[in-house]
């Protein structure tokens, strides 16, 4: 495929498909560093961030709980809040820590792990919130065997993931350490 931008082709594609779009950022056939052991990483960046959703919620009910002993139970009248809230707070971080600086959560920072586009772009906060909400989504509705979508494809890619156009990359080879100074 190649542009022609002069002449009196009006600057048209010859090959087909569209102008001014970047390739694949990740190849996994020449950069399989970037995907080695992401899947399992993944696991344990969520449960490492579900902990981390899981203490202020259970803090928000656990003041509820109190607040509605002290006030003699009006207080209590606030648990139709917890859930809404919950999903509020949970959207929130998603969308804040993914649209980071980092474009990973507090898990997937602790896993060495960032969300980038495709064709590699850092998160946004949309798009963090976005990939929560199909991933709770793609979960609840297609059961947790969902998840063999990222054995099946190169690039360790779930099905949300898909679908959004994203693609989870080790950010320790990307970003490797530098090697300490030797002192002898």
């Amino acid at each position: 495929m190649s542009y022609s931008g002069s002449g009196n082709s009006g600057g048209a594609w010859r090959g087909g498909g569209a102008p001014n779009v970047p390739p694949d950022a990740f190849d996994p056939w020449t950069q399989p560093e970037l995907f080695r052991g992401v899947l399992t990483r993944r696991v344990f960046a969520f449960l490492i961030d579900l902990v981390v959703l899981s203490v202020p919620v259970i803090f928000g009910y656990l003041f509820i709980a109190v607040f509605g002993l002290i006030t003699l139970g009006l207080g209590w009248a606030l648990f139709w809040l917890a859930w809404p809230a919950t999903v509020v707070w949970a959207v929130v971080y998603y969308g804040a820590s993914i649209g980071g600086p980092h474009s990973a959560t507090i898990g997937m920072r602790v896993m060495d792990l960032e969300l980038r586009t495709w064709y590699g772009a850092p998160g946004y906060f949309v798009l963090g919130a976005t990939h929560a909400v199909l991933f709770w989504v793609s979960i609840s509705f297609l059961t947790p065997l969902v998840l063999l979508v990222g054995l099946l494809n190169s690039r360790r890619r779930l099905l949300h993931d898909i679908v959004l156009g994203t693609v989870v990359i080790n950010s320790s080879v990307r970003n490797p350490v530098a090697q300490p100074a030797r002192t002898f």
